[in-house]
């Protein structure tokens, strides 16, 4: 099985009652079966049981892990785009509240490409990559829309552990919908491969910041 974010060999590493997971011996991501994918209606029905909901307070101090530390990087009036917002954008309003220039993109719920032809001074990727099922394709086009000496920030429960068991354990793998999951190596392999700067926050926010001129 090739890594579907570097294409190296990877080996089997754990397999429930759903579906097969394999580990890259390269970029260590752990990703399930492309077999296995949902197809995109029923990818988009369990999003519709999602309750993201602006004025849900909760919600607003969950996605604040990744708005605080980010805003402290960039300067009001900035240009960000709000990548996979979902049925219900909050991120990209509290951005705005925070004087900066939003625009959102969503494969299902604002679909609009020209939103993705353009580059901004910082984008914002909260609990979206976890879904990437082409992730060779979608970090480039992700890191593509940052300017350089713009910022990605990225939420995403990252795998800290190391064994088989304590991945049986972990309910963010649980999900139909989440197929790629991340480890700090993989994160300080897509800065190395893309040549970001990466500032980790905590094992669910990572700041990548796009070098002005390649390394």
């Amino acid at each position: 099985m090739l890594c579907t974010l570097c294409n190296s060999p990877s080996t089997p590493f754990y397999e429930d009652k759903k579906r097969p997971y394999f580990r890259c011996s390269q970029c260590d991501l752990i990703f399930v079966d492309p077999q296995t994918y949902l197809p995109q209606e029923e990818e988009k029905a369990i999003y519709e049981f999602h309750q993201n909901d602006p004025n849900d307070t909760r919600y607003r101090e969950f996605l604040s892990q990744l708005s605080t530390p980010l805003v402290k990087k960039l300067a009001p009036g900035m240009s960000g785009l709000d990548f996979g917002c979902g049925p219900g954008p909050t991120l990209n309003l509290m951005l705005e509240e925070q004087d900066m220039i939003m625009s959102v993109y969503d494969i299902y719920y604002t679909p609009d490409s020209g939103q993705l032809s353009r580059q901004y001074d910082f984008v914002t990727c909260s609990e979206v990559t976890e879904h990437f099922n082409k992730p060779g394709l979608a970090w480039p086009q992700l890191i593509d829309l940052v300017k350089p000496d713009g910022w990605l920030g990225v939420m995403t429960w990252m795998f800290t552990k190391e064994t088989v068991e304590q991945f049986k354990q972990w309910t963010y793998k649980n999900d139909p919908t989440h197929v790629s999951f991340y480890t700090p190596r993989t994160m300080q392999w897509i800065a190395q491969h893309f040549q970001l700067s990466i500032e980790t926050v905590n094992d669910r926010v990572i700041l990548f910041r796009k070098n002005k001129v390649a390394l």
